[in-house]
């Protein structure tokens, strides 16, 4: 059985940090792109960043480019997601997907493997 389990989410104040992490089993996405996205109450689900197969390439929402980094470690079967100057409008669950291409966007329906999330919330 094929699962993406994320975890590192929790409450930070604003201008804080945290390492989210994507750990799959059941296959090996070592060709896969992996990707986060975040939904926050009330509102849709929005792309974060991809990363692509080799971790050569990456892309970033506007709104956490320079404050996000997207990661992978292709031994663990895990990509990362630091993120850092952490603002209330992050608050929200963050999920990791896999897609089956090399290279991945920003469309939700190019992912096909989805974790179930975590929670994160930036208040003071």
């Amino acid at each position: 059985q094929v699962q993406l389990v994320e975890s590192g989410g929790g409450s930070v104040q604003p201008g804080g940090s945290l390492r989210l992490s994507c750990a799959a089993s059941g296959r090996t996405f070592s060709n896969n792109a992996m990707g986060w996205f975040r939904q926050a109450p009330g509102k849709e689900r929005e792309f974060v960043a991809v990363i692509a197969w080799s971790g050569s390439s990456t892309y970033y929402a506007n709104s956490v480019k320079g404050r996000f980094t997207i990661s992978r470690d292709n031994a663990k079967n895990t990509v990362y997601l630091q993120m850092n100057s952490l603002k209330p409008e992050d608050t929200a669950i963050y999920y990791c997907a896999a897609t089956p291409a090399r290279y991945g966007g920003s469309r939700s329906s190019e992912y096909n493997y989805w974790g179930q999330g975590t929670q994160v919330t930036v208040s003071s």
